[in-house]
């Protein structure tokens, strides 16, 4: 839609600059009208993609507290068989020499496992199991100071203006190299405990009886891997819950990401509401006598809303 202003109008214009910009207010306006409203749907498809972004990233941590809580009460599960197992009887644990002498007299499957402890790493695995202590993961990688501070403002419950401004110093960047070094951190313990769960496996098989008779060795091997695995989802619930703080942490940041954008295209939308008002009080001007005034107060309504606009998109 094109906007003209008649020639009968224009000749009751004062023949200066003034009166140029007066008779191209409806038309300046006009546009600036169209880009606010513009600016204000963007900035709300912002906000909706954020809420999004963060509802599929509070899935990811359920997930992990949720792996969180599994071995936790896994690991406790493990605790209270060790305890009854070791109130019926003592338990000692068995050396390398007798689990070789009695995986000798256990067939095929003994001789799997026998495989497994004279291959390399098989006697550090073997280890491992009897001490009850899996390989400790990796150290954490540094961490930003930033992303320090607001974790800790999470965990400790500070209040929200509080835990939103320390959240809001976290770059995306910060927080994608944090989570890719968690979860690198979990996947290299998970790779060093392959070698003594396949130990573990190979051992429970060589040694099933259906009659359910167990040896002093079999009983040790039992109490021992009790203690090892309880010991292990310890250690994978504390790499899971690293991991899902992270994800909290990107959630409260894509939310407030989202609130923003949302109040920057309400703000957009009051301004579009001050460039038409503009537009319907130069239009009126077409048809009254005191056009002069009419268009100051179109041009002035005007501005202020580019101004209020230009405020919105420079500092909120």
């Amino acid at each position: 839609m094109k906007t003209e202003i008649p020639d009968a109008l224009k000749a009751d214009l004062p023949p200066n600059l003034f009166g140029k910009v007066l008779g191209a207010t409806p038309v300046v306006m006009t546009v600036i009208a169209t880009m606010l409203a513009g600016l204000a749907s963007s900035e709300m498809t912002k906000a909706q993609y954020d809420r999004s972004l963060a509802a599929q990233q509070q899935a990811k941590a359920g997930d992990q507290w949720s792996f969180f809580q599994a071995k936790r009460m896994r690991g406790a599960l493990q605790r209270t068989t060790l305890d009854l197992l070791q109130a019926t009887a003592p338990v000692p644990p068995p050396t390398p020499a007798e689990i070789r002498e009695a995986l000798l007299d256990a067939g095929p499957d003994g001789a799997a496992a026998l495989a497994l402890l004279d291959a390399e790493n098989g006697a550090v695995a073997l280890a491992s199991l009897l001490r009850g202590q899996p390989p400790a993961p990796p150290p954490p990688a540094a961490r930003p100071p930033a992303i320090a501070a607001a974790l800790d403002a999470m965990e400790n419950l500070r209040p929200d203006a509080e835990t939103a401004a320390l959240a809001g110093r976290v770059t995306d960047t910060m927080l994608t190299d944090a989570l890719l070094a968690a979860k690198a951190r979990s996947d290299a313990h998970e790779a060093a405990l392959q070698p003594t769960g396949r130990l573990i496996d190979a051992l429970d098989t060589a040694f099933a009886h259906p009659d359910g008779q167990f040896s002093a060795t079999q009983r040790g091997l039992t109490a021992a891997r009790l203690r090892f695995t309880a010991t292990r989802y310890d250690m994978e619930a504390h790499l899971n819950r690293a991991i899902a703080n992270l994800y909290e942490l990107q959630v409260r940041k894509n939310n407030l990401s989202a609130e923003r954008h949302h109040a920057r295209s309400q703000r957009f939308f009051f301004g579009m509401l001050g460039a038409q008002m503009a537009v319907i009080i130069s239009t009126f001007a077409i048809a009254a006598r005191k056009r002069n005034l009419l268009w100051s107060l179109a041009a002035a309504a005007g501005v202020a809303a580019l101004l209020f606009a230009s405020y919105v998109f420079l500092f909120i």
